[in-house]
């Protein structure tokens, strides 16, 4: 079998992927396959984040091995690991940008420095787009780094942070937690539920509603979607 792939254990929650530097794209998406094929057995059905090496890829590269991954064995890639400090502090910049830092109580870490049964008090980075029929779900509070399109879904025992655009599916607080929220910076969402309550979309939506920040939250048996400020911010029960 070719030596152009090799699977590694990362640690108990993830995997890591060493792809050849120098063989052709193409070929290595049929040896991503085959390695795959191969080990599934092995592999079982658990969820796992995923760390690449060996190889620079883009975006949508890694998306396209994680789909390979996905029709080959019986693994769920459910986030990408990326241990890069100076990219981690860059989204933290970001994220404040949107989120006033008193209201940020809650411990924000980065994928690559969980605890493999971390909780709903701490969280973790997706980067990349959730397509049509992909699912996220995550013990943790997520920050989204892209958008979750039509038919996609992120479930999340904390909160849901989604830099990017929301247009499919959202359930926080998960594990019946209704001080959990939901901010997008473009919130257009089928449905959101957090805890045992659920909001669906308007059966007939404003066209080209104006793209602002968002949040999400629950009061009193009602699910309130607001747009973000300090006075708003200032209400949610952590």
């Amino acid at each position: 079998m070719s030596d152009t792939v090799v699977i590694k254990s990362s640690t108990r929650r993830g995997l890591r992927l060493v792809l050849s530097e120098s063989a052709d794209y193409n070929k290595l998406k049929e040896d991503i396959a085959e390695k795959f094929r191969a080990s599934a057995t092995f592999l079982g059905e658990e969820s796992k984040g995923i760390e690449f090496q060996g190889r620079v890829l883009s975006d949508e590269q890694k998306l396209e091995i994680i789909d390979i991954i996905h029709a080959n064995c019986n693994l769920s890639i459910v986030c990408i690991i990326e241990d890069n400090p100076e990219l981690d502090k860059r989204f933290m910049e970001k994220i404040k940008k949107f989120i006033p830092e008193e209201t940020m109580k809650q411990e924000t870490v980065p994928v690559q420095q969980q605890m493999p049964y971390a909780d709903s008090s701490t969280g973790q980075f997706f980067k990349g787009n959730l397509r049509s029929g992909q699912v996220l779900d995550v013990e943790t509070s997520i920050i989204v780094i892209g958008d979750v399109k039509p038919g996609a879904k992120v479930i999340s025992k904390g909160n849901v942070i989604i830099l990017g655009s929301l247009k499919g599916n959202v359930y926080a607080g998960s594990g019946g937690n209704v001080n959990a929220f939901v901010v997008a910076l473009d919130m257009n969402p089928l449905q959101i539920r957090i805890a045992d309550t659920i909001a669906r979309a308007p059966d007939n939506p404003k066209k080209n509603p104006v793209k602002e920040t968002k949040i999400a939250f629950w009061d009193d048996g009602n699910i309130y979607i607001e747009p973000l400020n300090k006075d708003v911010m200032g209400d949610i029960r952590l």
